[in-house]
């Protein structure tokens, strides 16, 4: 995908989303207004039947209870990180050098009772010690909406947009791994220690409730991985995808979701700087799987999905590679007032960022915290991911391999206003027949950061 395409296809979703709310205003305007008036005094998330998670395409809240914040806030920080890494430059021989991150952040929460939508903006500047050449500017985006267009009908639209060198340079590093319940998009297989890329991502979904029990949804989203300095990626794959999808969905005694999901996905893997030639790979899927969801309590979900899952892969000239497989994902999300656990294993085809073809890839991700006093918690993440190709005679496709990622911290409250926090994040990859795994070897960073946040409501 070109840069031009890419940038595209980052503005289409909001501008849909825009159009989505402008085209049913005329409706609105001849309902009765005293009808409309009783209709909306509802809170935005006053729905009384949940999106079950194996088709909201978000992520399980892995904060506590007790940090809930309210909306119509604007909130803001500044973040600053002192970090070791082991391997800086990638290659046989790994460097190791020191770094020093800045992160300012701001976020607008805004909440009616139709709309409600947070925008976080947070860039950043990375200095290396001793290799000055790996500077960077960094960028991190963060939209999430949800719009009430009736009392039946929502819109949602997420989208986040990430420009960065190193994957777990981050004001937060124990956030880089997130918990879905959902189909997830093609994981990032190869991570290199520092090397421009961008990733962007882009879910939309409308539900509509038929009645008190019951709703159906469509959704689209679009993925993509791009590296944007050739020289820096060398052995590297870059990928999109886009995704559509239609439920149904029953809500049974009180705390059951049974339903089912049709989806088709489009993915693409592509060589950096060379974005059409004869080694890209193009893949097909088309999945229906039932799921089941059980709401103990508010905080805890725990669901199951499964169904058959078709593909066709396709690298000119060769012919396609055509498949049957099981789908299968298990998640759990649990949020307490002083604790909070995510976990889910998704067995799923789809592609790899980094690597070229299709995969059969096993995927495991994890993030819990705890709070053990009053200003101290403790948090860890860790992902797992093992990929199996479904195309080993395409030319120039991986084998496939498998990769181990996870940060542990520890943070503490320095006042009203002012945390610090320190941790430490590695990287395992094996990939055989890989040229970028043997260029990006493991990595292992230690880091301390101080920030200080602030927030002010808005009239």
């Amino acid at each position: 995908m070109t840069r031009s395409l890419f940038l595209r296809a980052s503005i289409f979703a909001p501008t849909c989303f825009v159009l989505l709310l402008v085209v049913p205003a005329p409706a609105w305007s001849q309902s009765d207004t005293n009808q409309t008036e009783d209709v909306y005094t509802k809170p935005v998330d006053d729905s009384p039947m949940r999106v079950p998670s194996p088709v909201s395409g978000g992520s399980y809240d892995t904060g506590f209870t007790s940090e809930a914040e309210e909306s119509n806030y604007l909130r803001g920080g500044l973040t600053i990180t002192g970090a070791y890494s082991s391997n800086v430059s990638g290659g046989q021989t790994p460097v190791g050098d020191e770094s020093y991150s800045l992160w300012p952040t701001i976020t607008l929460d805004k909440k009616t009772t139709r709309l409600h939508y947070a925008l976080t903006y947070s860039p950043g500047f990375t200095i290396y010690q001793h290799y000055s050449a790996f500077n960077q500017g960094n960028q991190n985006v963060v939209f999430d909406s949800q719009y009430r267009l009736s009392p039946h009908v929502t819109a949602s639209l997420n989208e986040s947009f990430q420009k960065t060198s190193n994957i777990f340079n981050q004001p937060n590093p124990l956030s880089v791994i997130s918990v879905s319940g959902s189909a997830p998009p093609p994981g990032q297989a190869i991570f290199p220690p520092a090397g421009n890329q961008l990733t962007n991502a882009t879910n939309a979904q409308i539900t509509y409730q038929c009645d008190e029990n019951s709703m159906i949804g469509v959704s689209g989203t679009y993925n993509t991985l791009h590296f944007s300095n050739s020289t820096e990626a060398t052995g590297l794959y870059g990928s999109s995808s886009g995704a559509g999808s239609a439920f149904y969905s029953r809500h049974l005694r009180g705390k059951y979701y049974l339903g089912a999901s049709y989806r088709y996905a489009n993915i693409s893997s592509y060589q950096s700087g060379a974005q059409s030639n004869n080694t890209n790979t193009h893949t097909q899927t088309q999945t229906i799987f039932m799921f089941f969801t059980i709401q103990l309590k508010p905080a805890l979900s725990i669901s199951f999905s499964g169904g058959p899952q078709h593909t066709i892969s396709t690298q000119s000239p060769l012919p396609a590679v055509r498949s049957w497989s099981p789908l299968t994902m298990v998640s759990v999300g649990w949020q307490g007032s002083r604790t909070s656990l995510a976990a889910s294993y998704s067995r799923i085809v789809s592609g790899a960022g980094g690597l070229n073809g299709a995969f059969r890839s096993n995927t495991a991700n994890a993030s819990a915290r705890w709070q053990v006093s009053r200003t101290w918690s403790l948090g860890a993440s860790a992902s797992y991911s093992l990929y199996n190709t479904l195309t080993p005679l395409f030319v120039l496709a991986s084998s496939g391999g498998h990769t181990v990622s996870g940060t542990v911290s520890v943070q503490h409250q320095l006042g009203e206003h002012l945390d610090a926090q320190a941790g430490y994040s590695w990287v395992q990859q094996n990939y055989s027949g890989s040229t970028a795994s043997s260029t990006f070897p493991n990595t292992n960073r230690v880091f301390v950061s101080i920030s200080y946040r602030f927030e002010r409501p808005l009239k």
